[in-house]
């Protein structure tokens, strides 16, 4: 009898494009435990028929969770999942050909929000340590503009990545910049948060001010502070994460 485990459970994709489904739908089996680690993937064959694909499709969901380091591929095509907690990066979770399905695996919103407090908090005392007089100077001239919106939560929220973008720019770190769009553009594949979630954060004026006035000043202790405390304000309360077994 072939012992082989099945993705659970097997299901029709959409039509297009069915291989970044396929490797959407791998990847939360192996995230969840399903496929737990040292398990080999069901045959390409399998694959193909369970989910109503090409095996060109296939091969390319396999490579994409080889290349994501979630699986390692022998010679021959055999197949074995690996512990995606030692071995997986943030390109697990960055979808850079369009909107995959999201992460299932829970906590994923909290996590990227508290990730998105890290970057921010040391960019903002980065910026006020590096940044030029201009950029700076832009830096409060777009808070102040932000002050004089209105209440629209939409119209906010544009104008306070445009300003964070002058903050991460000013840090001068790339690695910064380049999380800051993955998160800005919606490459984390995972579920919107709600724009209510930010409420707090986007309405609160002058926090946005005495940020700006911090980093014109260049006190880089405060700046770095009071980024820390506005933008903790969107982290939502974290619900437990169920592990999977094999991680116990």
């Amino acid at each position: 009898m072939d012992s082989t485990p099945r993705p659970d459970p097997p299901a029709r994709l959409r039509r297009e494009p069915v291989s970044d489904q396929l490797f959407a739908r791998l990847r939360d089996q192996i995230l969840t435990g399903r496929i737990a680690p040292g398990d080999p993937l069901p045959s390409e064959r399998d694959l193909a028929t369970d989910y109503g694909v090409n095996r060109h499709a296939v091969r390319e969901a396999v490579k994409r969770l080889q290349q994501c380091r979630l699986i390692e591929v022998f010679q021959g095509g055999r197949t074995r999942a690996l512990d995606w907690r030692r071995t997986a990066g943030l390109d697990l979770v960055v979808d850079v050909r369009g909107p995959l399905d999201a992460i299932s695996v829970p906590g994923v919103v909290h996590d990227a929000l508290e990730m998105r407090v890290c970057i921010g908090a040391d960019a903002a005392r980065l910026c006020a340590l590096r940044g030029s007089a201009d950029q700076r100077a832009a830096i409060v001239a777009e808070a102040n503009a932000y002050a004089e919106l209105g209440p629209d939560l939409m119209e906010l929220s544009i104008a306070d990545v445009a300003w964070w973008r002058l903050i991460i720019e000013g840090c001068g770190n790339l690695a910064y910049l380049l999380s800051f769009n993955s998160l800005v553009y919606g490459a984390i594949a995972m579920e919107e948060p709600p724009l209510d979630l930010r409420s707090a954060e986007l309405l609160d004026v002058e926090a946005h001010r005495a940020l700006a006035e911090r980093i014109a000043r260049q006190d880089a202790s405060a700046a770095e502070r009071l980024a820390r405390e506005l933008l903790s304000r969107s982290v939502p309360e974290l619900v437990e994460k169920v592990e999977p077994a094999s991680a116990r």
